[in-house]
């Protein structure tokens, strides 16, 4: 077990966030344990791969796509060093379940060579608003204030350098997270259907905030390419709600974290 003085020595908190959950689970570990952040979300857009100084212990902190973390953070882990590290704990985010993800997290950290100490699930807020409801306002405070306990005692068991609570793992667990998972990102992740109306202002917000590189400004208004996974930064960040996912998106709230403004 180490020391509070000494938590900054041995923690490093990397990070990807759509909408803001992840991020907000991120500072509350972070000011904790008294450790920084690496924005996962920049060095995926930067193809940034170097190698990351983490210390002994790393936390992996990310929604749930697919029944998984994000395809794109686990490329990005594959691809980069985390120097000095020994042991990894996830965290994941979801308005609903994580499935099976630890069985694919826990590879993950044998392929790193680290010391797998577990899957934290954490509900939140829903987002997926290309097949989901998004909350209104005042039921997402209420989600997030439901999920304080479990993240205070997911950072619990990391200043006590323990595993967290093996989470459910039954035959639907499996199936969403082993087959469910490729089907669903060959047939729904995708981004054709994103649309903008006459409200777009041009502003460019949509293109600095897709982790992928994927929009660029064509006379003013965003066009999508094919490098798309699905955070819904830009359609739930767009400041005059112009963007919209086909017609499965019309008439949904938009949630991002910040417009809660929570501490």
């Amino acid at each position: 077990m180490f020391r509070q003085s000494e938590v900054g020595d041995f923690i490093m908190i990397l990070c990807f966030s759509g909408t803001g959950n992840s991020r907000y689970i991120a500072k509350k570990i972070a000011a904790e344990l008294e450790d920084e952040i690496v924005d996962v979300n920049a060095k995926i857009k930067a193809a940034d791969y170097s190698p990351v100084k983490t210390g002994e212990n790393v936390i992996v902190v990310t929604p749930t796509y697919a029944w998984r973390i994000p395809r794109i953070v686990s490329d990005w882990l594959s691809k980069t060093k985390l120097l000095s590290a020994k042991r990894i704990w996830f965290v994941m985010n979801c308005g609903s379940e994580i499935g099976n993800a630890a069985k694919y997290n826990r590879n993950i950290a044998e392929q790193k060579h680290l010391c797998y100490m577990g899957t934290s699930q954490i509900l939140m807020p829903e987002n997926y608003i290309a097949m989901f409801d998004a909350p209104q306002a005042e039921e997402a405070r209420k989600i997030v204030k439901n999920a304080e306990p479990t993240i205070v005692d997911t950072i619990a068991c990391i200043k006590a350098e323990q595993p967290f609570p093996v989470p459910r793992n039954n035959l639907y667990d499996r199936f969403m997270s082993g087959p469910v998972n490729p089907i669903f990102y060959q047939f729904f992740v995708k981004a054709t259907a994103f649309q903008t109306d006459d409200t777009c202002i041009s502003c460019g917000q949509c293109v600095e905030n897709c982790p992928m590189n994927n929009i660029t400004l064509e006379s003013g208004k965003p066009t999508w390419g094919k490098q798309c996974t699905h955070c819904m930064a830009c359609i739930c960040y767009c400041p005059t709600e112009a963007i919209e996912y086909g017609k499965k998106s019309m008439g949904k709230p938009r949630y991002h974290f910040e417009q809660l403004k929570m501490k």
